[in-house]
């Protein structure tokens, strides 16, 4: 990379987990794309990573479900930065109901942002790392992506899906010299969708959704909830040469909660 600075995306890089990721490969000297489908958030990700790291940052809208505006996300960045060393899809969507209430349209909102979009966002940023013969590509996945969740059909069918694909995008890519992971956070205690999917959980566990949080923190054993740190963290280290033997791997960052 001849000294080079490298260039990250961050699809669904605007807020919550996505703007942790995106501040912390700006702070290990990444310059950013941060992808979001919101405008706003994307500016202001992109401008606090300009003015508070000093390093280069481009704000992109985008519909990672739109063929169209993926090819064009990654041609800005190209014709921005003039490369692409690490793809971080971090974009996703969670409807909890039980089986028999599952809604249609949500199954295939889930699917299409968790798994198509990661389908047609890593096949536009692989092409790139073809040409170059170098890459990363890193999906946030989750833990539901290992073992089923009760009342979360769609999301972890589509994060079994992500599996399937990361590893077979690791075999169609290895040749290259690009590497495909996956990180499998735990729960995310703090984050907006956990606690936006609270009061579904009380439901279907029966209790106050007050006592939802340390049902959650008592099936780790490390007994804390997953943070942001924890997966900035596996990112930055699989991203890394470190990690330059690592291909096609789920990553669990469970704290214990999930071993295989």
């Amino acid at each position: 990379m001849s000294g080079e600075q490298k260039v990250a995306i961050v699809a669904g890089g605007g807020q919550n987990l996505g703007e942790a990721l995106s501040y912390r490969l700006a702070l290990e000297g990444y310059q950013v794309a941060v992808a979001d489908l919101i405008r706003e958030h994307a500016i202001k990700v992109a401008t606090e990573i300009r003015n508070h790291y000093q390093v280069a940052s481009l704000p992109v809208t985008v519909d990672l479900t739109k063929e169209d505006q993926v090819r064009k996300m990654v041609r800005d960045t190209v014709d921005i930065f003039g490369r692409i060393d690490l793809l971080v899809y971090n974009a996703g969507v969670a409807k909890s109901a039980n089986i028999t209430e599952y809604e249609l349209q949500d199954w295939q909102k889930t699917l299409d942002t968790n798994l198509t979009g990661y389908f047609l966002t890593a096949r536009e940023v692989a092409k790139v790392m073809v040409n170059q013969r170098y890459g990363n590509i890193i999906q946030i996945n989750s833990k539901s992506g290992k073992v089923g969740s009760k009342h979360n059909s769609a999301y972890s069918a589509s994060k079994f899906g992500g599996v399937g694909l990361t590893q077979s995008l690791a075999l169609d890519l290895a040749e290259y010299n690009i590497r495909v992971n996956s990180i499998m956070p735990g729960n995310l205690l703090d984050s907006p969708m956990f606690q936006s999917l609270t009061p579904q959980y009380a439901k279907k566990l029966g209790i106050k959704p007050e006592e939802v949080r340390q049902v959650y923190i008592d099936k780790v054993p490390l007994k804390r909830g997953c943070t942001y740190e924890d997966i900035a963290n596996a990112v930055v280290f699989y991203a890394s040469d470190q990690a330059s033997y690592m291909t096609g791997q789920s990553i669990n960052v469970t704290g214990g909660q999930v071993m295989h």
